[in-house]
């Protein structure tokens, strides 16, 4: 992780960032104040304190309810429509299927289109304006979809940076799985540089955020549909959203 937030700096930053929009020349990221925060910066200091020392942290209970709901519903409906396509390895250049490598099918969120998802755009705006500012990442965009495991799929191990694409820098994942069991599996491995192993099960709006460029990862072998929605906070980001372009 870059240089860790300086405490003695919230106050000043605080300032800053009343006004609706600044901006800063800070390796070009754009920093941002949203109308409404979902979460105070005690908690959201807690959660980066966390992500800064381990490369990850796992938020139980991290979307509002009638957020999680929404997205949910929305997964469901997509889902129902048929409007998933098997996922890829690789970036969009160099994009190939391997279902030897992973068996997911993801639908790709577009701002502007799926409106019925918009707040979780405003809080992932949010997330992003306190990494900027605690961890002087200089996030400018972002990229999700939603994610489907049919049973008997998974993903093995990889990293989520492109060797031709290194711009995606955090992770995140949220899971929609209603009434997981441990029978159920799908569980997310993450391969800690310590050595160490963390086995997350994938349980209803439980988050996982974590650096993109480190930390290796696999999704085990699920025995029952498995959702999510997943994506990455980019530096310097691709067509599919830019962050510079939302703000208020």
């Amino acid at each position: 992780m870059p240089a860790r937030y300086d405490r003695a700096n919230i106050k000043a930053w605080n300032e800053l960032t009343k006004i609706t929009r600044t901006e800063k020349n800070m390796d070009r990221a754009v920093i941002f104040a949203p109308l409404m925060e979902y979460y105070s910066d005690e908690q959201w200091l807690a959660w980066i304190d966390r992500l800064a020392n381990e490369d990850y942290v796992v938020i139980d209970e991290f979307l509002p309810e009638p957020l999680y709901d929404a997205v949910r519903k929305f997964f469901l409906e997509h889902l129902e429509m048929e409007d998933f396509s098997r996922a890829g390895i690789g970036s969009s250049a160099n994009r190939i299927i391997a279902t030897s490598v992973r068996g997911d099918y993801v639908y790709w969120l577009d701002r502007k289109r799926d409106l019925p998802v918009q707040p979780f755009f405003n809080l992932s705006d949010e997330l992003i304006v306190k990494l900027n500012r605690y961890c002087f990442l200089s996030l400018s965009g972002a990229e999700f979809h939603l994610a489907h495991y049919p049973a008997g799929s998974f993903y093995h191990r990889h990293l989520d940076q492109f060797r031709e694409r290194s711009n995606r820098m955090i992770s995140v994942i949220i899971y929609l799985n209603e009434n997981w069991t441990k029978d159920d599996a799908g569980e997310l491995r993450m391969y800690c540089t310590n050595g160490e192993e963390r086995l997350v099960e994938p349980v209803a709006n439980r988050c996982v955020i974590f650096r993109s460029d480190v930390l290796e990862h696999e999704v085990l072998l699920t025995h029952a549909s498995r959702y999510s929605l997943t994506g990455w906070l980019l530096y310097q980001p691709s067509s599919l959203y830019h962050f510079s372009d939302h703000l208020i």
